[in-house]
């Protein structure tokens, strides 16, 4: 069975620099942190969960490496980063299905891809090695050279609804709750 590898070690510094205080993905949000929304999501969608609150390196790719790296013996890894608060769990779920007929699945809502992105079993190698700040995106480049990539299409916006200023924060505490129990 999957994994969802929640990357929860960034240090925030575009959300400081905005003026927000503290850890972005302990912002108020309704009532909940940020990032207890996005681990909501991946509880609704039945999968094994692994946050990475600190990784040995500085960057995305270093989280995913020790996300990877320390659940091994996992089918395949969702790469979800934690400051998502309205992906969906089931998502999170179609995109773990997917990856039964395929290396690597990316959600793309509108045309526009997301999170999490799906790498399977074939891809460990490769996502252990990973350094730096470039998250994932030689493993999908790869892939996509090879036609490996299931691009699919998803009817959530919240795979692409990311918080990384204080702006964004503040444009969701806006937002009626037109998204059920994601909020």
């Amino acid at each position: 069975m999957p994994v969802v590898i929640v990357l929860a070690a960034g240090r925030g510094t575009r959300f400081r620099a905005s003026g927000g205080t503290g850890s972005k993905l302990q912002a108020d949000l309704y009532g909940k942190p940020v990032l207890t929304h996005v681990l909501a999501a991946v509880e609704r969608s039945g999968l094994a969960v692994h946050v990475v609150h600190r990784a040995c390196g500085d960057g995305m790719s270093d989280s995913i490496a020790e996300g990877v790296r320390a659940t091994p013996t996992a089918s395949g890894w969702l790469v979800l980063p934690g400051d998502l608060p309205l992906v969906s769990g089931e998502s999170i779920s179609r995109v773990a299905a997917a990856l039964a007929h395929n290396p690597v699945v990316v959600p793309v809502f509108e045309g526009r891809k997301g999170h999490p992105v799906g790498f399977g079993r074939v891809c460990f190698e490769e996502l252990a090695a990973l350094s730096g700040e470039a998250g994932a995106v030689s493993v999908v480049r790869r892939h996509q050279a090879e036609g490996r990539v299931l691009q699919l299409k998803v009817d959530d916006a919240g795979i692409l609804t990311d918080i990384d200023t204080l702006e964004d924060l503040q444009r969701l505490r806006g937002l009626v709750d037109v998204h059920g129990d994601r909020l």
